[in-house]
């Protein structure tokens, strides 16, 4: 599969929705798919509402019995949420006109009274933060009494690269000079993985067309997720490309450690992933002590080293000194070439700094009967609006 764009020129609602590669469907055709969307449907959760799984027959686009057709996942916006119209219309805009194999694949949409809903090819291994922050098996009791279990393996050294690689190229593809499109909301629950874990970035109501002719950024509302903004676009409103390089940098650093952007349940000087972790990027006998437990024996001294120098090149606090997107592919490439597994399965101290959480994040959890039932919360971070 090979990327595709056309020319991304300011477009009206009108034909924006009159896209012909997209299908628009109507509100009960995807109640119907969805199975009315049901709770033991729901794929996440977050400011712009739900994502629920549903089926349709892969060439009519029509309805399906469950467990037949083509598997969707249906975005359907929250009315009271964080994102409305204009962050809705803004994804079908983008993604109407944009194709890579680190995308996720837009069908259609449902714009129908105060109804507004998005269709995406399913994504069977769901997020990257699911895959790093929720790796134990966990009972689900429903609201219509179904039980249901998710489990996620936790991502071995060389899944990581490859995870990140791939989020790396749909990134140095959105800006390139044929597209030039600032993601703004880069973070592991916006990196969805399919069946052999490629990564494609999905969720692009923050999308910005990046800066034109000589200017040098777009000035705009501060918006995105705590954690993962860079610093001169917090303090300033500028966006350029480099923001989205500083939030790929957080992602990765998440991925080397395995901890949150933002964790408070942390102690106090740990509560920053970034400021904890930026003293121990600098050397190899440093970063050891803050690489995630789980991966204890798949990497080698030189390859941590490498990662880390790069993550800690994305986060460099002048936007000028970190790599456009295309360098990072090309590090990330040669690290992954490098086939980098330890030969010596006590290298990684398991006393290490980082104390990984083995436990994943539930809301709440009580007993019904003898079994201990944990309730989902939201799968996104705290957005700032």
């Amino acid at each position: 599969m090979s990327a595709s764009f056309m020319p991304l020129t300011p477009r009206s609602e009108g034909e924006i929705l009159s896209s012909s590669n997209l299908k628009s469907f109507i509100f009960n055709e995807l109640r119907i798919a969805t199975r009315n969307f049901r709770p033991d449907s729901v794929l996440g959760e977050g400011g712009f509402g739900s994502v629920f799984k549903g089926w349709i027959d892969e060439h009519t686009f029509a309805a399906a019995k469950p467990g037949t057709g083509l598997v969707i996942a249906v975005k359907k916006l929250n009315q009271d949420g964080f994102q409305g119209h204009r962050e809705w219309l803004t994804e079908v805009d983008f993604l109407s006109q944009l194709s890579h194999p680190n995308l996720v694949k837009l069908i259609g949409y449902c714009l129908e009274d105060e109804q507004r809903l998005l269709v995406y090819e399913f994504m069977p291994r769901g997020s990257l933060e699911n895959h790093l922050f929720r790796s134990q098996l966990s009972v689900i009791v429903y609201f219509d009494g179904d039980v249901g279990s998710s489990y996620y393996q936790p991502l071995s050294w060389n899944l990581r690269l490859k995870i990140a690689l791939g989020a790396a190229k749909g990134l140095a593809f959105l800006h390139s000079e044929k597209a030039k499109v600032i993601y703004r909301d880069f973070k592991a629950s916006n990196v969805l993985l399919d069946s052999n874990y490629n990564a494609k970035l999905s969720d692009f109501g923050l999308a910005k067309d990046g800066p034109s002719d000589d200017k040098s950024h777009v000035s705009t509302r501060v918006m995105g997720t705590f954690g993962y903004a860079a610093p001169e676009y917090l303090a300033t409103g500028h966006l350029t490309c480099k923001s989205d390089v500083y939030s790929f940098g957080v992602v990765l650093l998440e991925m080397l450690t395995g901890r949150r952007a933002i964790d408070k349940e942390r102690p106090v000087a740990e509560h920053n992933l970034v400021e904890w972790a930026k003293p121990y990027l600098t050397s190899k006998r440093k970063i050891i002590h803050i690489l995630d437990s789980r991966l204890q024996g798949q990497y080698s001294p030189a390859g941590a080293q490498k990662a880390a120098a790069l993550a800690l090149q994305c986060l460099s606090m002048q936007a000028k000194q970190r790599p456009p997107m295309d360098q990072v592919v090309t590090a990330l490439e040669q690290l992954q070439d490098a086939k980098d597994i330890s030969n010596n399965p006590q290298m990684t101290d398991p006393k290490s700094a980082n104390g990984h959480p083995h436990v994943p994040r539930w809301r709440s959890s009580q007993r019904v009967g003898d079994r201990k039932v944990a309730h989902r919360r939201p799968l996104a971070s705290p957005s700032l609006d």
